[in-house]
């Protein structure tokens, strides 16, 4: 009997998204736009709408499972909504990548969100997000996120709750946001400042840390609720707390994986100086350099160029309205690949353009 082969992690030193943007990219047409289902009737009311990457093609996410993501799959997350006193629509879309997503999928999600883009006229913020590293922005959208293995066609609402594989979830986090991730069902997985579930199919358990705050605990709970209301009553649950738990009981004999380490963990930046790139074809050839490093202002900025604010927490590309066509097009491309060459190159990125999202810049600079 071969083993089961652990996915490979997304490999951001080499990945067919620098060329997203680029002049060797398929340039992005309103008629093409126009032609994709998925887009027909978006963004004509205030809400969140999401879908995720099928061989190549856009699928709509049901309502029920928004804020649920799976680390094999790269999703799209439009947010259309209005400002105070105002009825215009205004969108945020975002194109988020699982860190078992393969190159194709986030690079037709990339892809697809410049489409959604142009499809809306250019009206959107973009938002490259990444497992683990999401922008607040992101975040904001949903009351739980919950990172589940694999991709979404191995959800388990199709076979019998005797043959589920058992799954620990952890949950982590305030009543602002307590996400949830799937982790290896190992002993040194355990942290007594959270909450855990173990899902045995028929039989689940709440783990209650003895430092765990009340607002993971509500969220566990309502978890394994709705967990066994998907087993129409079949599964039993029982709540443990950490503090006089015996180390012989069903809880703990369960947890027999071996531990594999994140590789993201370590995709921290260590040097945390904020950094202001040029991109500009001004000479005659595409050139990209440092402008300033330490504090960065909107009066560093020049409408003539395109320039990438590095803070370390996430990247900017600022557009100026002056800038060329190679300029526009190149940008994200350049900031993709100028991550990829940190020791930090998960962060979110957003796009901001002078003239459409100057308070949203101004605010980036100030944090």
């Amino acid at each position: 009997m071969t083993g089961l082969v652990k996915a490979k992690q997304y490999d951001w030193k080499d990945s067919n998204l620098a060329l997203f943007g680029s002049d060797t990219e398929k340039q992005v047409k309103k008629e093409s736009a126009e032609s994709e289902p998925a887009w027909k009737g978006i963004g004509q009311k205030p809400g969140v709408q999401i879908w995720r990457i099928v061989k190549f093609k856009v699928a709509s996410w049901p309502k029920e499972d928004y804020g649920k993501f799976y680390n094999g799959d790269s999703y799209i997350v439009l947010n259309t909504y209005k400002e105070e006193s105002s009825d215009e629509l205004l969108y945020d879309v975002h194109f988020w990548i699982g860190k078992y997503s393969t190159q194709d999928e986030y690079g037709t999600a990339a892809y697809k969100t410049v489409e959604l883009d142009t499809f809306l006229d250019d009206k959107p913020i973009q938002h490259r997000e990444v497992q683990g590293f999401e922008s607040d922005l992101f975040k904001s959208y949903f009351d739980t996120i919950t990172i589940l293995d694999g991709g979404a066609e191995s959800g388990f609402n199709k076979v019998t709750p005797e043959k589920y594989e058992a799954r620990l979830f952890h949950f982590c986090g305030t009543k602002k946001l307590v996400e949830v991730r799937q982790v290896p069902r190992a002993a040194s997985r355990l942290d007594s400042g959270d909450v855990f579930i173990l899902d045995l199919g028929l039989t689940i358990y709440q783990w209650n840390g003895r430092g765990s705050n009340k607002d993971e605990r509500m969220k566990a709970m309502q978890y394994l609720i709705a967990l066994k209301d998907e087993r129409r009553g079949r599964a039993k649950s029982e709540v443990l707390e950490e503090e006089g738990l015996s180390k012989s009981h069903e809880f703990y004999h369960a947890l027999t994986e071996e531990d594999v380490p994140d590789e993201a963990e370590n995709m921290k930046p260590k040097d945390l100086t904020v950094e202001l790139f040029r991109l500009s074809d001004a000479s005659g050839k595409m050139t990209f350099n440092v402008e300033k490093t330490g504090s960065v202002a909107t009066s560093d900025l020049d409408s003539k160029d395109v320039f990438i604010v590095d803070t370390k927490r996430a990247v900017y590309v600022w557009i100026g309205l002056d800038t060329s066509e190679a300029e526009r097009k190149n940008a994200m491309s350049y900031a993709h690949k100028y991550l990829q060459n940190t020791d930090h190159p998960l962060l979110s990125v957003t796009c901001l353009a002078e003239g459409k999202h100057d308070k949203q810049i101004r605010i980036a600079l100030s944090a």
